[in-house]
């Protein structure tokens, strides 16, 4: 062969063409088929996760690494198409923390929610629907957002912006069209998966209140409930609230982190989520992410209060919050916090049961009481002093002294008569007429030579009642407190009686009398003003032997 021989310059600048073309072809085959590997491996580690964050999580990362994004997002869209949740990468954690709270689904990533279709832009300012971005959030520019599709129900978006190249191919379109298909049946597994999680859970937390309610201990039912809503729903703090006054709120149960100083608090009703709850009676959520507690020593992010119902009424209110950065509450998952509060609204009511049979029985066991001490004891009391009378006449040396035990039995039986109608006549747990007086007495013991002699006589409790009864306890304060500092008295006894005449209040004592303070305005000047509010009288005066007595009267039917 001629070494000389050579190829026309025009065929030979066809052949190195199409060789080049060929190179060049093979080269993009080559390219297509990494990025189909990469596809499919991305496929795999999506279908391979079933926990739903890491399903998400995982969705976003494959994606950004498929088309060299820098950054990347998922909304999870609710039965509103609005994001229950949203999923980012790229951002740093303390930059996350400086834009505050994350998307709602406006400007571009609500028109791929609204559309259904995928949206791929060189320049995301291009486009008219967007709505720029918040304060400290990265500067973006080319845009791609996939909507995450299963047989016509939209699941969520896909969202990447910022690729390596600078724009996003048609190419790149594709093929994050093909993991947004597989995604959705990823999100699917994972929600499945995750509803059967919830399920068990729910079910095991149930069975472990309803073994609570059989305790009767309420606190304890209380807080079990709030430590499985924590379990149960995604959380940062599980509060259980109710009324304290008009004006605030008592948190009576807290669980979660930092919480253990929140217990027994109050907060101003106001700015309380658990107070609007109680007040509509309806199931309350607030997107806030700046709500705090304990003067900012407890931080959270969106927050859902459920009423707590007991016996028809809304008692208080079971509140859950997340963390800052995180979305808020799905309908799933306000179901479920009602469900909780139910089961405490259970415990509430079974308290209050428990309460009410409690009283029950100390009322039974009070008129059990009373009628043993009128049955037996008044008529052995009664019998013993008709013999001493006896035999105070048989004995005339003796009579005197046997007519001062005849009147301490008398006294006694009088002292056994007022216990008896205490006994029937008082409410436990209510604080009676006769309940105060005894504390005032007994608060004012210590000052007194030795404590004073009570005695009631009528329906103390029945007809001395509101301000009424705020008189007659300023009364015997007033009047004790003088004995204490003035009297000098060894003894001292205060007698409250209500008859038909009126409500009438003496207390004598066997002092000094009252000597040169007679006619010296004081503190009883303000106990005669009281007794001429309801159209009595008041008095004191030395006693008969010696001492002082003070006598406070008024109608009854004032």
């Amino acid at each position: 062969m001629d070494a000389n021989l050579q190829f026309p310059d025009q065929p030979r600048a066809e052949l190195d063409k199409t060789i080049g073309e060929l190179i060049s072809h093979a080269e993009h085959v080559l390219a297509v088929q990494g990025r189909l590997r990469e596809l499919l491996t991305a496929t795999r580690s999506v279908i391979d996760a079933l926990d739903i964050d890491r399903v998400l999580g995982q969705i976003v990362q494959s994606a950004m690494t498929l088309v060299g994004a820098r950054y990347g997002a998922l909304g999870v869209i609710d039965e509103n198409r609005t994001l229950e949740r949203f999923v980012h990468c790229g951002i740093p954690a303390e930059q996350v923390e400086r834009i505050g709270p994350l998307p709602h689904g406006y400007g571009l990533l609500g028109a791929v929610i609204d559309s259904a279709e995928t949206i791929r832009l060189a320049h995301i300012t291009d486009d008219a629907r967007s709505v720029g971005f918040p304060e400290h959030h990265p500067p973006m520019d080319a845009f791609l957002g996939v909507p995450i599709l299963l047989r016509d129900e939209v699941y969520g978006n896909l969202y990447l912006t910022d690729p390596a190249a600078g724009f996003f191919t048609e190419e790149d379109e594709q093929l994050i069209q093909a993991l947004a298909s597989t995604a959705a049946v990823a999100i699917q597994n994972a929600r499945l998966y995750d509803e059967a999680r919830r399920q068990e859970r729910l079910s095991k937390a149930f069975s472990e209140i309803a073994t609570a309610l059989l305790s009767s201990r309420t606190a304890d039912v209380l807080s079990v409930v709030a430590e499985h809503v924590a379990l149960v729903i995604r959380s940062r703090l599980v509060t259980i609230a109710v009324p304290a006054d008009s004006e605030n709120i008592r948190i009576a149960v807290a669980h979660g982190e930092g919480s253990a100083d929140l217990a027994g608090t109050t907060i101003p009703a106001i700015t309380s989520l658990a107070a609007r709850a109680i007040e509509s009676g309806q199931p309350i959520t607030d997107e806030s992410h700046e709500r705090t507690f304990l003067d900012g020593r407890i931080l959270v992010g969106p927050g859902a209060a459920v009423p707590l119902t007991a016996s028809g009424r809304a008692i208080g209110a079971l509140c859950v919050f997340r963390e800052r950065a995180e979305s808020g509450f799905t309908r799933g998952e306000l179901a479920t916090i009602a469900e909780f509060s139910a089961h405490a609204g259970i415990a509430v009511s079974l308290a209050w049961a428990r309460a009410d049979r409690q009283r029950l029985d100390i009322i039974e066991d009070r008129a059990r009481i009373a009628r043993d001490l009128h049955d037996h004891v008044i008529q052995r009391l009664f019998a013993t002093s008709l013999g001493l009378q006896a035999l105070s006449a048989a004995i005339p040396a003796q009579s005197e002294r046997i007519d001062e035990h005849v009147s301490e039995l008398d006294a006694a039986i009088a002292d056994i008569r007022t216990a008896i109608f205490t006994l029937r006549g008082r409410q436990p747990g209510a604080q009676q007429t006769r309940d105060r007086i005894l504390a005032i007495v007994a608060e004012l013991a210590p000052a007194l030579f030795r404590p004073p002699r009570v005695t009631f006589s009528g329906p103390v409790d029945l007809a001395v009642t509101g301000t009424l009864a705020d008189d007659v306890i300023a009364v015997v304060r007033e009047s004790l407190a003088n004995v204490a500092r003035h009297a000098n008295a060894q003894n001292c006894s205060v007698a409250v009686v209500v008859d038909d005449a009126g409500v009438t209040v003496t207390v004598d004592d066997d002092g000094d009398g009252l000597g040169e303070r007679a006619g010296v305005p004081g503190g009883t000047v303000n106990l005669a003003h009281r007794a001429a509010d309801h159209g009595g009288d008041f008095s004191i005066a030395d006693g008969t032997d010696r001492g002082t007595r003070a006598q406070w009267r008024v109608p009854v039917t004032s």
